[in-house]
């Protein structure tokens, strides 16, 4: 008899900035091997997915034909029907999810019940949301993680714009921030939780993601 098909919440970024083309593609075509993935944006918005070239210019035009390529809002979502959350490199995530209030509530579901997240490169800058309504408290104080270091963001014209840098949210909400060096495969986990450095890392991630989720399924017996 087959394991169980988990479903996995895909939470995107809707912001003019995007979602990495790259990262998106890794994570989604790997992860839709081993779950029922159900792509999330705030309020429901379409995504777009930037740093396309020639080819995954053909992927995205044959996956937007497709009805599972519509986001659907958070206000929506049903955080427990779902095993795993999954955030790839976004970097429109600083702006339309690191104070996202709905996202915030689903998250701090997973959360509460240990279920396993995976965010990669300039997505995790959409777990800085998980803050107490006073403002004081991080959903992930104390847990280790990686994300874009200063160094690799320095190199984007928006830089100094940005309104999150999770390197510096992470060391001064409690967390313990480690990266490698520029652009390298880094990946860390800690609990339930899953990192990335940035986009390259995500196959990595993901792959982490499914054994993590694998570890949980009950198992038959002989």
């Amino acid at each position: 008899m087959s394991a169980p098909r988990l479903h996995c919440l895909m939470v995107l970024s809707s912001a003019v900035e995007g979602v990495s083309a790259q990262s998106f593609i890794q994570a989604y075509t790997l992860a839709s091997s081993n779950f029922s993935i159900q792509l999330a944006s705030p309020h429901g918005k379409n995504v777009e997915y930037v740093q396309q070239d020639d080819n995954n210019r053909r992927w995205f035009n044959e996956f937007r034909s497709k009805a599972s390529s519509n986001p659907i809002a958070f206000e929506t979502v049903d955080s427990a029907r779902y095993s795993a959350l999954l955030i790839p490199s976004s970097p429109g995530a600083v702006h339309d999810l690191a104070s996202n209030t709905e996202l915030s509530q689903i998250v701090n579901h997973f959360i509460r019940e240990k279920k396993p997240i995976c965010a990669i490169g300039s997505g995790v800058a959409a777990l800085c949301c998980v803050m107490s309504p006073d403002g004081k408290s991080w959903g992930f104080k104390t847990y280790s993680m990686t994300g874009p270091s200063v160094f690799e963001l320095a190199r984007t014209q928006e830089f100094s714009s940005l309104p999150v840098i999770v390197e510096d949210f992470i060391k001064d909400h409690g967390g313990q921030y480690n990266n490698s060096e520029m652009d390298a495969v880094h990946v860390i986990i800690d609990r339930h939780l899953i990192t990335g450095q940035n986009a390259h890392s995500t196959l990595m991630a993901v792959q982490n993601l499914t054994l993590m989720c694998a570890q949980k399924l009950p198992h038959s017996p002989a």
